[in-house]
Parts: C-alpha cells; structure tokens; sequence
C-alpha cells in the first residue's frame, strides 16, 4: 500500500470535439469549470499548437470495478441488452428524466429510459459526446 492515499480520481477522456463535448458536459450536465488551459499556434501557455484541455468538477468520485458477470447483469437491468464498453461513467443527478431529457437535447443518444432497478436507483443510459457511454442516476428514497 501507498503511504498516502489517493487524493482525487480524475478521468481523462480525447475528444475530436471539444467544443461540443464542453457545450455538453458543462453547459449541459452543469459540471463546474475546475480549470482550463490552451495553447496558441505560437506555443503560448502550456503545450504546442491549439492545444486544449478544461477540467470539469464532477463531485465526489468513486471507482466500480465490476467483474464479466456484474457488468452484464448492470447491462442487463438497465438496457435489456449488452450496450456498454469496458468504460462506462456514470452520474448522479437530482432527477434522472429530467437530466436525460436535457441530455439528449444537448447532444446525447438515449440508449434507454430511465428506469428503477433493484438496487433502488433510477438509471438511464445514454451514448455521450467525447464518445462516452455514460449513466444518469437518481439514488430513491428507500
């Protein structure tokens, strides 16, 4: 074991387009701008060319390892069907409908409908810009 745990989880995801992929995860999902860096065709700031990177706030972070089984079995309560890559990255928001509703007006695919599933959460499934496959879920009130 490390000596210091890890302080933050922070997901790396290229985008061919960044200005929608941050239309869509700031503007649309609300993540809070964390940081933002670019470069200038002269090499200005921080790397060569147009180089861009924002970093975006997405609350507490958690890392789901799921084995073969358990990523089907998610898959299938969910979706019905096998959707998911290997990667999948998920979001709580206040209200699953109305945040997958925004989704996809904001550039999402549904995949399927928020629904309720056994471990009392509503999920939905959508493909993503920056080519992510991402669920949207409202822990209920047990």
């Amino acid at each position: 074991m490390i000596d210091r745990p890890v302080i933050q989880l922070r997901l790396v995801v290229e985008t061919e387009d960044f200005d929608a992929a941050v239309a869509f995860y700031r503007d649309v999902l609300g993540l809070p701008v964390e940081g933002y860096h670019e470069t200038t065709v002269d090499g200005g700031a921080d790397g060569p060319g147009d180089a861009k990177v924002m970093i975006l706030d997405a609350g507490r972070a958690t890392l789901e390892l799921a084995n073969p089984a358990q990523k089907k079995y998610i898959d299938d309560v969910e979706v019905g069907r096998p959707v998911a890559p290997r990667v999948r990255v998920a979001f709580e928001v206040p209200d699953a409908h109305a945040a997958s509703d925004a989704a996809v007006a904001g550039g999402a695919s549904l995949v399927a409908e928020p629904i309720r599933t056994p471990w009392d959460s509503l999920n939905a499934r959508l493909d993503a810009p920056a080519g992510l496959h991402i669920t949207l879920f409202q822990e209920l009130e047990s």
